[in-house]
């Protein structure tokens, strides 16, 4: 009985561990690899499919990008590493695009970003991460990793 009780406290806190890292973790489980070839090549075709058209096809964005635009929005910003996309740790990322950028952002603010939540799967917003990561110098992807990882702990 002793030896069952033991088990049961050492499952429950097991469970307990998961839990907490589950709640505590900067997004869902995934992750994106920029050095994961199959990853990376994934991430470029669904990036392209969509988010080329308003990020460009180099991750370049849109011109004036940190000008507003007549209707109050900014432009689509760039993903590569002049962009400010590596300022933002995984799972911002990830939120924003599967959220949207209004739940990031201050109440108001109005932008022409959608959320793909309902049009891609974990996977492939992870992938697309990884493409865009792929892309960017050795030490914009340090820095970075290094944001993402200040968030987890």
């Amino acid at each position: 009985m002793k030896r069952l009780t033991g088990v049961a406290t050492l499952v429950a806190a097991g469970a307990a561990a998961v839990a907490v890292v589950v709640v505590m973790s900067d997004g869902p489980p995934g992750k994106a690899d920029p050095n994961d070839p199959r990853q990376v090549a994934f991430g470029k075709s669904i990036y392209e499919a969509n988010c080329a058209s308003c990020h460009g096809s180099r991750l370049e964005g849109q011109p004036d990008w940190r000008t507003r635009k007549p209707d109050g929005r900014l432009p689509a910003p760039p993903h590569d590493a002049e962009g400010h996309t590596w300022h933002h740790p995984d799972g911002d990322l990830f939120g924003i695009i599967k959220k949207g950028i209004a739940a990031y952002a201050p109440p108001g603010y109005e932008s022409d970003m959608p959320a793909f939540g309902g049009t891609l799967s974990d996977e492939e917003i992870w992938a697309t991460l990884s493409y865009i990561k792929s892309n960017w110098p050795a030490k914009t992807r340090t820095e970075q990793q290094r944001r993402t990882e200040a968030v987890r702990k």
